[in-house]
């Protein structure tokens, strides 16, 4: 058999234990994450970096957007586990220090700026919020399987509203989300589709809640609709599942994962290891919060 050829980072893929078996025997599933589901979907070759090449290919430096993000999200997690009569925006402050996440920014002045902007966008975010309603999860873990997928994803927030479910995602990134966002957000539609199976309880309702700008992009989902994009991630998946069993025949893994070239190549964690990505000009660091500071959004 032909040996698998070395990639531009002069990595093979380390051989993939097979699944010994039966005719007849099912296909193992394929476990999977919203994350890694949408890398293959932006760029196969960036799957690869990050799922099958072993060791993996290093990555960039972090980046400030990144660093935001996390720390936004992890102070909400933290107000929501806080007992309500301690749920106010004076708590907010604390919460945010705690959490902050220094990694990426140009400098101290720069940091400091943002993270003042962070905290407004928190202090305007939870007065809309009702300290006594408990959320059914915060940051909370949801799984499902079907005829292909192993799926599991960590929601931001799962809402109980009446007899329904509703999936609630924290953006503190780009503006101008619409209801078509969240209608085309595959991650919300599998969120949906597992907590309905979890809780036992309707689930069609998914948001994006953008903090910089106090607004919500929602959609209601019908089953169909939630059935297609299901579909649509096993789809991915068995292109995922037959790259991986090309490779192990022996084709050249650059074959198998080709690279999507675009403009998100500026951006990737890879791009120093990827011949495509590596002739893009890179950004800098701080580069996708540039506008938080002028807009109040990234």
């Amino acid at each position: 058999m032909r040996r698998p050829t070395s990639s531009p980072t002069g990595r093979a893929p380390a051989p993939r234990s097979e699944q010994l078996g039966f005719a007849g025997m099912p296909e193992r599933l394929f476990v999977c994450t919203p994350s890694k589901l949408g890398a293959y979907t932006d760029c196969p070759r960036r799957y690869r970096y990050s799922y099958v090449d072993r060791p993996a290919p290093p990555k960039g430096p972090p980046w400030a957007h990144n660093s935001l993000g996390a720390s936004v999200h992890t102070a909400l997690r933290n107000w929501f586990a806080l007992p309500p009569e301690r749920r106010t925006r004076e708590a907010l402050p604390g919460l945010l220090k705690g959490t902050w996440v220094r990694e990426g920014y140009r400098d101290d002045d720069q940091e400091r700026a943002v993270y003042r902007r962070a905290l407004d966008w928190l202090d305007g975010y939870v007065e809309s919020l009702d300290p006594d309603a408990e959320p059914l999860g915060v940051e909370r873990v949801v799984a499902v399987k079907t005829a292909v997928l192993a799926f599991n994803g960590r929601a931001d927030r799962i809402d109980a509203r009446g007899d329904e479910v509703v999936i609630v995602d924290y953006k503190t990134g780009r503006t101008g989300l619409d209801a078509d966002d969240a209608r085309g957000s595959q991650a919300l539609a599998l969120y949906a589709y597992a907590a309905e199976r979890v809780f036992r309880r309707p689930c069609r309702r998914v948001e994006l809640h953008h903090l910089p700008t106090g607004t919500v992009a929602a959609h209601d989902h019908t089953e169909a609709s939630i059935a297609r994009q299901v579909s649509r991630a096993e789809d991915t998946a068995r292109d995922i599942i037959d790259a991986e069993k090309a490779i192990a025949a022996g084709t050249d893994p650059d074959e198998a994962f080709p690279t999507t070239p675009g403009p998100m190549c500026a951006w990737c964690d890879f791009k120093r290891s990827c011949p495509v990505g590596a002739e893009v000009p890179g950004k800098e660091q701080w580069a996708g919060i540039d506008r938080t500071l002028t807009t109040g959004g990234s």
